[in-house]
């Protein structure tokens, strides 16, 4: 029976924070995630461990109660054979028939701390699958949706406008499965908003830097500037500096379950300097320069 080094699985350190178990998880979790290592055998096997060790690591009643147990379970397993072996009587399949996704010592340790009550031990709900999905900035504006291969299963997962980069959807039993007929576990897609070299997005507000030339900066003019909802007008005042921000009330993006509200849209002028000028050109600003 072999002890399994839940914290080396997961690659952590035995004082880990929840928070740091849960980080490495789903780090572990999304590299051998069965979808992205197809045919590797070796990857679903991690795949397998590392859920394996999030079961007992994420859970503090049951991360206490392993820890307690530690690295001399062998001698503790001697010492309470016998009792294994009266309960396994009494309770038909109850200790190496299971067929969850625990180790055998993982298991032998729990079927003792709770007392030989073979649903227990034998009714386990399955583990959580986690994935990534990626959406452009666009799609984030107005909702989209996705095709996901889940072993044997597709399945649409849809986004709500205003999505959102580390947002995180659960859908229900589509996770791994149960033990003995109990529930499946649940699917978790995080949410990836692709950088866009258009716009910036800060929260719900967006940013956009516009390049103005030099004349229209300096005598005004109207420009017509591209938002997700449509093309505006906007006004150049007549002397705009490098750098002034113009605000667009309400043009940003859709903030996420309240389809009415909306962020900002902020244009960030950047003034073009011409490069190159005719000899026309240069008399004009000489002169200009002389006059001021």
């Amino acid at each position: 029976m072999e002890y399994k080094d839940y914290y080396k699985i997961l690659e952590i350190d035995k004082k880990a924070t929840p928070a740091e178990v849960k980080k490495a998880y789903r780090t572990l979790a999304k590299k051998n995630h069965p979808d992205k290592n197809l045919g590797d055998k070796k990857a679903e096997e991690r795949f397998k461990l590392v859920n394996e060790a999030n079961e007992v690591l994420g859970d503090a009643e049951k991360r206490k109660q392993y820890d307690e147990l530690g690295e001399n379970w062998q001698q503790n397993q001697q010492q309470n054979q016998n009792q294994q072996y009266q309960r396994s009587n009494t309770n038909q399949g109850f200790g190496g028939n299971n067929q969850g996704d625990f180790s055998d010592f993982f298991e032998q340790f729990f079927s003792q701390q709770r007392g030989g009550n073979q649903q227990q031990n034998q009714s386990r709900k399955g583990g959580d699958y986690e994935t990534e999905m990626e959406i452009s900035l666009q799609e984030a504006y107005s909702g989209t949706s996705r095709i996901i291969q889940l072993e044997n299963e597709k399945l649409r997962v849809t986004t709500k406008p205003g999505a959102y980069t580390d947002q995180q959807l659960r859908i229900k039993n589509k996770g791994a499965k149960g033990s003995s007929g109990a529930n499946r576990g649940d699917l978790f897609i995080r949410i990836k908003v692709v950088n866009n070299s258009k716009y910036l997005r800060k929260g719900n507000d967006l940013y956009q830097t516009l390049e103005v030339n030099l004349y229209d900066a300096i005598l005004g003019n109207d420009i017509i500037v591209e938002t997700f909802s449509g093309k505006l007008k906007i006004k150049i005042e007549a002397g705009t500096q490098n750098g002034k921000s113009i605000r667009l009330k309400g043009k940003g993006m859709p903030v996420y379950e309240k389809s009415e509200t909306f962020g900002d849209f902020y244009i960030i002028i950047k003034i073009k300097i011409p490069e190159k000028l005719t000899d026309k050109q240069k008399e004009l600003f000489e002169e200009l320069k002389s006059i001021s």
